[in-house]
């Protein structure tokens, strides 16, 4: 594995998020960066407000495109964001950030700027790192994604593409555009019309409602961000999750007022509780290939989460 280019020493990659300085990538970066023998140790963060304006999201792309220091960077919270205000500006999108309408890859080959969405790539991994190849198929459960922005979308991508798809997989948002938006790509997409349920939740009790009916065995995953940048979970500490379900979080940093709900049912209701950490490991690994121009194999990205370990 090695860089596609070479760089000056005064070269970094950027981070686009909402916090960035509390994120475990800023201590493990370095470390990643002597393993895979990349041409910079530094990362710098970009911290944005959520739902910025358009403007700010198009200042912040044509810092990227224009500085030759700036290698590319990643884009947490607001990838949609940044599609829908400075998609104009890329010289290539990947399928699947056209069709769900996100950008959480900025790269550059040459003086084309790329953006790409990973999420549906790195979602499959770190589903794949927890759950049976023959689940679904053999339990007959279902999923229910806890949010329709870009991880909820791509998740529910990812299941569709998935050899053994769940029966059902019910999206929750707490407004219908979002919904509609997301109907959209999976019609964009060909994804079979009875796969996708979607339904608006108003408030963390109807959310509630649609967790516990959920059947045994079931994956029930917190793709909000709440928990993570702003505090909150999308249900109430009154839920019932399905017997022997799967927890995910999606988050590894905050609050975690969803992982927190699940781990209190741990023992009563049999479940298996999923924080975001490989999640976080399989997107920023796949992102910094992109960025530098790397192929990384499952053995590399094995050597690339235990470093991240030991600075957990």
């Amino acid at each position: 594995m090695t860089a596609s280019d070479s760089t000056q020493p005064s070269d970094y990659m950027g981070f686009v998020g909402v916090t960035t300085g509390s994120s475990s990538i800023m201590k493990v970066f370095p470390l990643w960066a002597e393993i895979l023998g990349l041409p910079t140790r530094t990362l710098v963060g970009h911290d944005l407000p959520m739902d910025a304006d358009p403007s700010v999201y198009r200042a912040m792309v044509e810092q990227i495109r224009d500085d030759d220091h700036h290698r590319g960077a990643l884009v947490t919270t607001h990838k949609m964001n940044v599609f829908a205000a400075a998609s104009d500006l890329f010289d290539e999108l990947d399928p699947f950030a056209v069709s769900c309408s996100e950008i959480s890859s900025i790269s550059k080959r040459g003086d084309r700027l790329i953006g790409q969405a990973k999420d549906p790539i790195t979602v499959d991994l770190a589903l794949n790192d927890f759950l049976t190849a023959d689940h679904f198929a053999r339990t007959g459960a279902e999923v229910v994604i806890l949010g329709a922005g870009g991880s909820g979308t791509a998740l529910s991508w990812a299941l569709a593409e998935r050899a053994d798809a769940p029966s059902l997989v019910t999206v929750t948002a707490r407004s219908q555009d979002k919904l509609d938006h997301l109907r959209e790509v999976h019609r964009q997409h060909g994804t079979r019309e009875d796969l996708i349920r979607y339904v608006v939740t108003p408030t963390p009790a109807d959310a509630d409602a649609i967790v516990a009916a959920a059947p045994a065995g079931s994956v029930i995953a917190n793709a909000t961000g709440l928990g993570k940048d702003r505090p909150g979970s999308p249900l109430t500490d009154a839920v019932v999750f399905p017997e022997s379900s799967w927890a995910w979080e999606f988050n590894y940093r905050g609050s975690l007022e969803f992982m927190h709900q699940a781990l209190a049912q741990h023992d009563a209701r049999s479940l298996q509780v999923i924080d975001g950490w490989r999640y976080f490991i399989h997107g920023w690994s796949q992102v910094v290939a992109d960025v530098f121009g790397l192929t990384l194999t499952p053995e590399a990205v094995e050597q690339l989460a235990a470093a991240a370990e030991s600075v957990r």
